[in-house]
Parts: structure tokens; C-alpha cells; sequence
């Protein structure tokens, strides 16, 4: 994991954490802070979901281009002995 992805993962639970705490805090009916807490809660595990799955992608194309790199670097040591 980069420095940038746990930048943002860190933010991302922050922004969790505050929005809790501040739910929490709130006067307010039992089962709705329950059911607003749930509905939070899966939507920031989606967020999240989407955020691994970018990566996994970005991951993939950055190893199909040094993968590429390689095997052209290798062609042109092979051409130059």
C-alpha cells in the first residue's frame, strides 16, 4: 500500500470515526440512529470496496506495462549482443 492510499484510507476513517462520534452525540431515537449508522456504514464500505478495486486496476495496467518494458528491453539486449 502507498503512501497516498494510506493518506486516503486514514482520511476516509477519520471522516468515519467523526461521523459516528457526532450520531452517537445526537439526541435522537434509538433505532433511527441504528438505522442511520447501518445506512452510513455500507456506504462507506462501498466506498471503499470501489477504492481497492481501482487499485487492483491501476495495479494490473502498471504490470502489464513493465511487463512490457521488460520484454522490450530484453529484445533490444538480445538485438545489441
Amino acid at each position: 500500500m502507498n503512501s497516498t492510499t494510506k493518506f486516503i484510507v486514514s482520511i476516509v476513517g477519520a471522516a468515519a470515526a467523526g461521523a459516528m462520534l457526532g450520531m452517537l452525540l445526537a439526541p435522537e431515537k434509538g433505532s433511527d440512529l441504528r438505522t442511520k449508522i447501518r445506512s452510513a456504514a455500507n456506504d462507506w464500505a462501498d466506498q471503499l470496496l470501489d477504492m481497492v478495486n481501482n487499485s487492483r486496476e491501476k495495479m494490473g495496467e502498471m504490470k502489464g506495462e513493465l511487463k512490457a518494458r521488460a520484454q522490450n528491453g530484453m529484445a533490444e539486449v538480445r538485438e545489441n549482443l
